[in-house]
């Protein structure tokens, strides 16, 4: 009987957004629901996030952000990904997000965004 892999999903904070206090819930919850959770901490550059993710073999990425600087970061890593032949790896978004900005978010690749407050279910 082959075992499958469990989904491995890294939790990453580009930029100098300080607080991470959102970022370990949802990695715990990651956690809890059975994937296979890398966390990378504060203060990560889009290149250090890319290299981790290509590293850690990842499924998807959940990038969070709370500095106002989510539109340039995540479009780095995104189009990182690309660049390293890691496009297929998913990636969504976190934090604090103006609803003006999600569209085109969305429209350069992030697969979704989970403002404050957000109910997955």
């Amino acid at each position: 009987m082959k075992r499958e892999r469990k989904i491995r999903v890294m939790v990453a904070k580009p930029g100098l957004d300080g607080h991470d206090r959102g970022a370990r819930i949802i990695a715990r919850a990651y956690r809890d629901a059975g994937f296979e959770v890398v966390y990378t901490g504060l203060h990560q550059t889009p290149e250090e996030i890319v290299e981790a993710a290509i590293q850690e073999d990842v499924d998807m990425v959940g990038l969070s952000s709370l500095a106002g600087a989510h539109k340039y970061l995540f479009q780095a890593v995104l189009d990182l990904l690309r660049e390293k032949g890691a496009g297929d790896i998913v990636v969504c978004g976190g934090g604090i997000i103006p609803d003006d900005d999600i569209a085109q978010l969305k429209a350069g690749g992030v697969k979704e965004i989970f403002t404050s407050g957000s109910n997955p279910g």
